[in-house]
């Protein structure tokens, strides 16, 4: 029909117009593929991710274990009662800074910004680091609630609490190194015969001190790790004191569970406490060896760190797996928790033996 012919004549100049597009597009993309800057550029990036990823799975290993008593020897001239915990925290922070990869919690560029186990790993050392370090300056450097505390270990304390996550002005890892130089000079005024301001005391207040912060760690540690698989929990916040009252009104019962994608991160920041809860441990272990002795409390102490030891396993699925508590796939942060709760039940045992006269 003639009157359409205009809609034909539109219509083959279209698509006179699409082939034409189509043919520049193709040259152009032609050239642009046999350019030699852009097939170098893709393999700079190609090797640049490899080595990144490579490099990340090499900082992702955790620290091993040391042996509290060679450390004290290596870090100090002479073993005096104190020394070997003093050292041991020195260590942790030691470990902590000079590890693989070094600190990676505030890290801005690949791989670091990429990894976030070992970071939390890392934070949860850092609490317990930042909980010793309290009861050094608190209790276990000072003979009475009137006495003065120790300079350096204030000021090493004061250097802990920055935040883990600061990259510049000041950076964290500046910070952490100059609290332990303070800890570093403390240790030596301690067994230094000609300090008398440096003391460490030994007495079973100070241990109960520390052990009931310990106590309230792995009480958290191990709920945030049992509501992996979601849990009806009764509030019992005003449970054993009818007179008790709360700023604020909660339900009766609340549901708790752990969103999917920070399950690994409290896994791995459990594995980084119980790792320095456990030199921590051991170092008491030595420096309040008579107090121990006293209350018999030598296997409490003793079971604590064998509980903590098996939190340290090693992780063979790449993954931080999470199924229910009885189906077919296994939950890792059940298993912890497991653990930390027999430690945690030691411990107040422990507690109650100090307690004793």
């Amino acid at each position: 029909m003639k009157g359409f012919d205009w809609v034909k004549r539109a219509s083959r100049k279209l698509s006179d117009q699409a082939g034409d597009l189509k043919d520049t597009l193709a040259d152009e993309y032609t050239a642009e593929e046999g350019s030699p800057w852009l097939k170098i550029s893709l393999t700079i990036v190609g090797v640049y991710l490899l080595l990144t990823l490579l490099l990340g799975w090499y900082w992702t290993e955790e620290p091993e274990h040391f042996d509290v008593n060679d450390n004290a020897l290596a870090r100090a001239d002479r073993v005096v009662v104190g020394s070997t915990t003093a050292a041991a925290l020195v260590e942790v922070v030691n470990v902590l800074l000079e590890k693989r990869g070094g600190c990676l919690s505030n890290d801005i560029a690949p791989p670091g910004i990429w990894l976030d186990n070992i970071p939390n790993w890392e934070y949860g050392a850092l609490i317990q680091v930042r909980d010793f370090s309290k009861a050094m300056r608190e209790a276990f450097s000072r003979s009475q609630s009137q006495s003065t505390e120790d300079t350096d270990l204030a000021l090493a304390e004061s250097r802990f609490n920055f935040d883990h996550d600061s990259w510049i002005v000041p950076a964290s890892e500046s910070e952490y190194r100059e609290g332990m130089s303070y800890l570093e000079n403390y240790l030596a005024r301690l067994t230094d015969d000609d300090e008398y301001d440096a003391q460490f005391f030994a007495r079973a207040d100070n241990l109960r001190y520390w052990l009931g912060t310990l106590e309230t760690r792995l009480g958290s540690l191990s709920q945030r790790l049992s509501a992996s698989v979601g849990q009806r929990r009764i509030n019992r916040d005003l449970a054993g004191d009818t007179a008790s009252q709360q700023s604020t009104a909660t339900p009766r019962e609340v549901q708790v569970k752990t969103p999917w994608l920070e399950i690994d991160d409290i896994f791995y920041e459990s594995r980084g406490s119980t790792w320095a809860m456990i030199h921590f441990l051991k170092a008491v272990e030595v420096d309040f060896a008579e107090v121990l002795q006293k209350k018999n409390a030598q296997r409490s102490l003793q079971q604590i760190i064998r509980e903590l030891e098996a939190a340290q396993e090693a992780v063979y699925p790449p993954i931080i797996l999470n199924g229910s508590g009885f189906g077919f796939v296994a939950n890792h942060s059940l298993v912890m928790a497991s653990y930390i709760s027999r430690a945690n039940a030691a411990l107040i045992d422990l507690r109650e033996l100090l307690s004793q006269g």
